[in-house]
């Protein structure tokens, strides 16, 4: 079992920084390919980043050039710092866990990030 636990959201200007954080409660992290993706009200939820266990990393084009999602396997994080932020990336941003090793795709319960002045 995969436990996914975010921190990290709250508010911030446009134009400022916010760094994610989501922990995993698991023995095999190190295989899992970690995500974050995000759902603002009225939306469908969307892929904003993804890192595989071979470092191969997936943007959004939305976000591309202002976040950096990163991994640290020793403890079983994985980050999302998010730059240049527009009030476009308001949504409650979740962290997702996938493997062939996991039934089904794990998630967390969100953070929200709002960007407003």
């Amino acid at each position: 079992q995969v436990q996914l636990v975010e921190s990290g959201g709250g508010l911030v200007q446009p134009g400022g920084s916010l760094r994610l954080s989501c922990a995993a409660s698991t023995d095999v992290f190190r295989l899992l390919t970690m995500g974050w993706y995000r759902q603002a009200p009225g939306n469908q939820r969307e892929l904003v980043a993804s890192l595989t266990p071979a470092s191969i990393t997936h943007y959004a084009d939305s976000v591309e050039g202002r976040f950096t999602i990163s991994r640290d396997n020793a403890k079983n994080m994985v980050y999302l710092q998010m730059t240049s932020l527009k009030p476009e990336d308001t949504a409650v941003y979740y962290c997702n866990a996938r493997s062939p090793v996991l039934a089904q795709d794990r998630w967390g319960q969100g953070t929200q990030v709002t960007v407003s002045s």
